[in-house]
């Protein structure tokens, strides 16, 4: 089952591409050595495309004369798909929420040093895109940056852009860049088409095989929440948000109930209030608890167990800010994260035997 397009249709389908840089020089062109990218992997030696190259993104276009040698990634996912090909960017925005200020995801540092490149510099974003850090870019001294799934506004566009060229996201809403088209894109715009191509087909093999490890899986259907009990409702993702279509790789599918109370208009998640929650029938549930969230208050939760498949006992969870942020969404090296799927596979067979 292909739970993505292909290289060439979601270039051709968003009509814009992601730009990423490598983190090193080449030989014949040291970096200095006190630069966060003086050690990192070389990107000319593994483009396999033809430059020029160019993009079409939401402010305008981008042209990539060459191979770019260094990168600063800004938004989510980017990095990663860079990693994946090959290219070490020399900055990359903080993922406060998930793992604090100044420090990597834990599968972007693993890959880095797999990689033996030096760490790059983490550019503050303590607010989420709301706000840029324009000296730290300058610092880490990017040819290129790439925000292929961000937030950036036209401001923030145009005064990066006289940093280095800039890709933002593709036509269309900020924040909305399909996961699988932010790999495909980085890949094109680094001139690694061919190697942005084998990491979306081994992540199509890696669920293909999940659903084939586990018949049982087979046409079950699922409804993927976010409880908010304060708020005294539910959120509900749709097809549309990764969380959702990933997993339907294996073999799940969405509920019926899903769609038929979607009031999104198209949109990744809508709500339900707890009066409507029995309305949400599914055969399993999935569910995302944050730090310091107790599992024990979900299934014990008076509202919830309105839901059918929570009265059943028929709930999976992704415990843990690391956890689900390995999934939603997921990116080029965390979608086969320990904490994530696995776990989850792990409690769906629980619930409906190995074979």
């Amino acid at each position: 089952m292909r739970i993505r397009r292909s290289l060439t249709a979601a270039v051709g389908l968003a009509a814009v591409s992601a730009l990423t840089l490598s983190a090193c020089a080449s030989e014949s062109e040291p970096e200095p050595a006190d630069t966060a990218a003086s050690e990192a992997s070389e990107t000319t030696d593994g483009a396999t495309d033809e430059f020029p190259i160019t993009i079409s993104h939401a402010y305008g276009e981008t042209v990539i004369e060459a191979a770019p040698e260094r990168v600063a990634t800004w938004g989510w996912g980017s990095t990663e798909a860079a990693l994946s090909v090959g290219v070490a960017p020399v900055g990359v925005a903080e993922q406060v929420f998930t793992v604090g200020e100044d420090a990597l995801l834990p599968w972007v540092e693993e890959e880095y040093d797999a990689m033996g490149a030096e760490h790059p510099a983490v550019l503050t974003d303590a607010e989420q895109g709301a706000s840029v850090p324009y000296e730290e870019f300058v610092e880490a001294d990017p040819d290129l940056i790439l925000a292929p799934y961000s937030g950036i506004t036209q401001e923030q566009y145009d005064v990066l852009s006289d940093i280095a060229p800039v890709v933002a996201y593709p036509e269309g809403a900020p924040w909305a860049t399909p996961w699988d088209e932010t790999i495909a894109l980085t890949a094109q715009a680094l001139g690694r088409s061919a190697a942005g191509e084998q990491v979306l087909t081994d992540i199509d093999t890696y669920f293909t095989d999940l659903g084939t490890e586990h018949p049982e899986f087979e046409g079950k259907t699922f409804a993927a929440i976010k409880d908010s009990p304060t708020e005294g409702l539910v959120y509900v993702y749709t097809p549309a948000d990764p969380r959702v279509s990933i997993l339907e790789g294996m073999g799940v599918v969405s509920a019926p109930a899903v769609a038929e109370l979607d009031t999104s208009d198209g949109g990744f998640f809508y709500t339900l209030s707890y009066e409507e929650l029995d309305k949400l029938e599914s055969d399993f549930l999935v569910t995302y608890l944050y730090d310091g969230e107790d599992p024990a208050s979900f299934d014990d939760s008076e509202a919830l167990q309105a839901i059918p498949a929570v009265a059943a006992g028929n709930v999976v969870m992704i415990e843990g800010n690391v956890a689900v942020s390995s999934v939603s969404p997921p990116t080029a090296l965390s979608y086969d994260w320990a904490d994530g799927v696995p776990v989850l596979v792990d409690q769906l067979a629980a619930l409906y035997g190995e074979g």
